[in-house]
C-alpha cells in the first residue's frame, strides 16, 4: 500500500487558539461589567459608550463570535485535519479565515460601544459587517469541503457531519436575517417590519444557537470526548439519528420565543411542538457522550480535561430539557421576559460552550507543545471555580424569575395589582443580581487561572508549525454502493450529496415558517389608525435602538389581566406594519413600553417626566438602575440624513407622499419646536432637534395609533 507524507497546519491551529483565550477574557470581563451595572447601576460611568444597552450586545457578540466562534475554527480545523489525514485545503483560506473574523470582531466591538447597533438580538452589526461575516464564512466552507473533497480517509466521520451542518446553517440564517436597506455607511433598517422580523429574527436567533453554539460543539463533543477518554464513541446508529433528527427539528422551534405575543396561533403551535420534539434527539446525543465514558470514569476523577466535558455535556443535557419546557404556553407565561431565560442560556453558554471549549484547549494545546498541562492542579482549581461561578450565577436568576413574575400577577384582596409599579419588582430582586455578579467574578478567576496554566505549559513546550505524518492515498474509483455498505455509509464519501442532503433537512422547516409570513399578506392585517412614524418620532426611534434600550424593555402587552391593568390594551400584529425593525424585546428589567404613549393611561409621562428621567433617572424614580443619559439634551440628530431615511422607508413600502422627504426636516423642527414649547414651561430650554427631543417624541407615538377610534 502506498503511503503518501504531508504536514498538518497546526500554526492556525494555534492562532485561533490564543484568539479563543484572549476573546474569552475579554467577552467574560465585559459580561462582568453588565452584571455589576445591574446590581449597581454606577458601573454605567455616566458615559454614553458604557450604558448597558451598549455594552450587554458587546458581550453576547463577544460570547457567541469571538470566544465560541474562534473555539469553534480551532477544534475545527485540528480535528479536521486528522480526521481526513490531510492538511487544509488551502492555507490561504486558512488565513483568510483568521484574519477576516478577528477584523469582524474589532469592527463590531467598535460600533456597538459606539451606538452603532441595527437592534435585532445577536444580528446588531451593521449591513457592511454583515457582508463582511458571510465572505468570511463562505471561506470557511470552502475551505472545509475543499478538504473533504482532497482526503485521504474513505468515511468522513460523525464530527465532520455538524462541521457541515453548521457551515450550511449559519449561511442560510446569516443570510437570510441579514436582508436590510443601507440608508448610509452606519445605517440601515431591516427589509421585514413588525410581526414578519420578530420572526425571522427569531428563527435566526433561536438557531443560531442551534447552528453556532450547538451543532458545532456537538462535533467537537464527537471527536474531542472519544479521545481525551481513550475510548470510541457508544453507538455510532445513535450519532445517525442524533444527527438527522436534531438537525431537521431545530429550525422549526423559533417561534416559541414568541408566545402569547402579536403572531398567528398556527406560528406560535409550530414553535411549540418541534421544540417539545426537539427533546428527544437533544437527549440521544447527551446519552451517546455519556455513555462514551463507560468505564473510564476513574480517568475522569483525575483529569479536569474530562471533567469539563462532562459538565459540558450534562450542561447541554440539561438546557435541552428546559428549552422544550420553556416552550409550554404555561411554563412560558412565566419564564418569557424574566431572568429565566438568561440564567438558562447562560447554563449552555457557561457550561456547554465554556466547559466543552476549556476541556479542548486542555487536551490540544499539551499536544500541539509536545509537552504535559503545567498543572493539573491548576486546572482543577478552574474546573471547580468554572462550575461553581455557573451555579451561583444562574440559581439566583431562577429565583429572581419566580419572584419577580409572583410580583407582576399579585392581586390585592380589593382586586387591584399589589404591586403597580414595575420598579418595587426590580428592586427586590437586585440581591440576586449581586449573586450573579459574583458567579460571573468566580468564572472569571478561574479563566485567568487556565490563561496562566496554559502559558506556562506553551513555554516548556516546543511548537511545531508543520507536523509530519503519513497516510495511504485514498482510492476515489469506487463509485458504486459496495452491496454490504449501508446507505448512510455510502452517503459518509459522498461529502457533496451530504451536504447537499443536510441543505434540505435543515431548509425545510424555515421555508414553512417565514413564507407565509413574508409573502402572504393576509397573516399580517393591518389597523387604519396605524401611522407612519413622522420624521422626528423615527429620529427618535433611531436613537432608541442605537443605545440598545430594547435590553431592558419589550414593547409587547400580552392578554394577561396582569399584564392589560399594568401596561394598558394588549398588542395587536397591526401595530407594528411600520416598525424596521421590530423592539418586542425579550427581557423587562425596565416596564414595557407599548402603551407609553397613551395621554390617560397607565404609563403615560409627560415630556418634562421624560427629560428628568434621562437627565437624572434617580430624580424621578428612586432605586432604578437605569442608566442616565445627560447627553441627550446636549447632542442632536443629523438632520442631513433624515431625508435618506425617509426615501429609504418609502422603498420598505412606508406610505409617505411621493416627494415628502423635501419636506420632512422642516416638518421635524416644527413638531420639536413643539416638544420643546412644553418644556419650557418647566423651565426646561432644549433645541428642538435635540435628541432628547426626538425620544421623547417616539416615546409619545407609542401605543397612541391604537387607542384612537376606528
Amino acid at each position: 500500500m502506498e503511503l503518501q507524507k504531508y504536514y498538518y497546519d497546526n500554526k492556525i491551529v494555534k492562532c485561533f487558539i490564543l484568539a479563543t483565550i484572549i476573546w474569552g477574557v475579554v467577552g467574560v470581563l465585559v459580561g462582568l461589567i453588565a452584571a455589576l451595572q445591574l446590581a449597581w447601576p454606577m458601573f454605567n460611568f455616566d458615559t454614553e459608550f458604557l450604558t448597558f444597552g451598549r455594552v450587554r450586545p458587546v458581550h453576547t457578540n463577544a460570547i457567541i463570535f469571538a470566544f465560541v466562534g474562534n473555539a469553534i475554527f480551532a477544534g475545527v480545523y485540528y480535528s479536521m485535519q486528522k480526521l481526513l489525514k490531510t492538511r487544509m485545503f488551502s492555507d490561504v483560506l486558512s488565513k483568510i479565515n483568521f484574519w477576516g473574523w478577528q477584523l469582524i470582531i474589532v469592527a463590531a466591538a467598535v460600533t456597538l460601544l459606539s451606538g452603532i447597533s441595527t437592534g435585532k438580538e445577536y444580528a446588531e452589526l451593521e449591513w457592511w459587517i454583515d457582508i463582511m461575516i458571510a465572505v468570511v464564512w463562505v471561506v470557511f466552507g470552502w475551505n472545509m469541503i475543499g478538504t473533504m473533497i482532497v482526503r485521504r480517509e474513505k468515511h468522513i466521520y460523525a464530527a465532520i457531519w455538524w462541521y457541515v451542518a453548521t457551515f450550511i446553517g449559519v449561511a442560510v440564517l446569516h443570510v437570510v436575517n441579514s436582508f436590510e436597506l443601507p440608508v448610509t455607511f452606519l445605517k440601515s433598517y431591516s427589509l421585514y417590519a413588525g410581526a414578519q422580523d420578530a420572526v425571522v429574527q427569531w428563527w435566526y436567533g433561536h438557531n443560531a444557537v442551534a447552528f453556532f453554539l450547538t451543532t458545532p460543539f456537538l462535533g467537537l463533543m464527537y471527536y474531542y470526548l472519544p479521545k481525551a477518554a481513550g475510548r470510541p464513541i457508544y453507538s455510532y446508529k445513535l450519532s445517525i439519528i442524533h444527527f438527522w433528527a436534531l438537525i431537521f427539528i431545530y429550525m422549526w422551534a423559533g417561534p416559541h420565543h414568541l408566545l402569547y405575543q402579536a403572531l398567528p396561533d398556527w406560528a406560535q403551535a409550530l414553535g411549540v411542538t418541534f421544540s417539545i420534539m426537539l427533546l428527544a434527539p437533544s437527549w440521544g446525543g447527551m446519552i451517546n457522550g455519556l455513555l462514551t465514558l463507560r468505564g473510564a470514569w476513574d480517568r475522569v476523577r483525575d483529569s479536569a480535561t474530562l471533567k469539563f466535558m462532562v459538565v459540558a455535556v450534562t450542561a447541554y443535557g440539561m438546557s435541552t430539557f428546559e428549552g422544550p419546557m420553556m416552550s409550554l404556553k404555561n411554563v412560558n407565561m412565566i419564564s418569557h421576559f424574566s431572568d429565566w431565560t438568561i440564567a438558562h442560556v447562560h447554563i449552555g453558554g457557561m457550561g456547554w460552550n465554556g466547559g466543552l471549549t476549556f476541556g479542548m484547549l486542555y487536551f490540544m494545546i499539551p499536544r500541539l507543545w509536545k509537552t504535559k498541562l503545567f498543572s493539573e492542579k491548576l486546572a482543577n482549581t478552574h474546573f471547580w471555580l468554572a462550575t461553581l461561578g455557573m451555579l451561583i450565577y444562574a440559581i439566583p436568576l431562577y429565583w429572581a424569575a419566580i419572584t419577580q413574575w409572583l410580583m407582576w400577577r399579585e392581586y390585592s384582596p380589593e382586586g387591584y395589582l399589589a404591586y403597580p409599579n414595575f420598579l418595587s419588582t426590580v428592586t427586590q430582586i437586585l440581591p440576586m443580581y449581586m449573586f450573579r455578579s459574583l458567579g460571573g467574578l468566580l468564572f472569571l478567576i478561574g479563566f485567568l487561572l487556565m490563561v496562566y496554566n496554559l502559558y506556562k505549559t506553551m513555554a516548556a513546550g516546543t511548537f511545531t508549525n508543520e507536523e509530519e505524518a503519513q497516510a495511504p492515498v485514498l482510492d476515489n474509483s469506487q463509485s458504486r454502493k459496495d452491496a454490504r455498505e449501508t446507505q448512510h455509509r455510502w452517503i459518509e464519501r459522498k461529502p457533496v450529496w451530504f451536504s447537499i442532503a443536510a441543505f434540505i433537512a435543515l431548509a425545510i422547516g424555515g421555508a414553512v415558517e417565514i413564507i407565509p409570513m413574508v409573502f402572504v399578506k393576509s397573516n399580517v392585517p393591518t389597523i387604519s389608525t396605524v401611522t407612519p412614524y413622522t420624521p422626528l418620532e423615527l429620529e427618535g426611534r433611531d436613537i432608541y435602538v442605537s443605545e440598545g434600550c430594547y435590553t431592558c424593555h419589550s414593547q409587547m402587552v400580552r392578554p394577561f389581566r396582569w399584564e392589560t391593568d399594568r401596561y394598558g390594551e394588549y398588542s395587536k400584529i397591526g401595530e407594528f406594519v411600520y416598525d424596521h425593525p421590530f423592539q418586542w424585546g425579550s427581557r423587562r428589567t425596565g416596564p414595557d413600553l407599548a402603551r407609553t404613549g397613551v395621554v390617560g393611561g397607565p404609563m403615560y409621562k409627560n415630556a418634562a417626566w421624560h427629560y428628568k428621567h434621562f437627565e437624572n433617572a434617580q430624580s424621578v424614580s428612586d432605586g432604578t438602575i437605569m442608566p442616565n443619559y445627560p447627553w441627550f439634551a446636549e447632542q442632536t440628530v443629523n438632520t442631513e440624513v433624515t431625508p435618506a431615511k425617509i426615501r429609504a422607508m418609502q422603498t420598505l413600502g412606508v406610505p409617505y407622499p411621493e416627494g415628502y422627504d423635501t419636506k420632512a426636516v422642516a416638518d421635524l423642527m416644527a413638531q420639536g419646536q413643539t416638544i420643546a414649547d412644553e418644556l419650557k414651561q418647566n423651565n426646561i430650554d432644549v433645541v428642538p432637534n435635540a435628541k432628547v427631543v426626538a425620544v421623547i417624541a417616539y416615546l409619545h407615538k407609542l401605543g397612541r395609533d391604537i387607542s384612537k377610534k376606528e
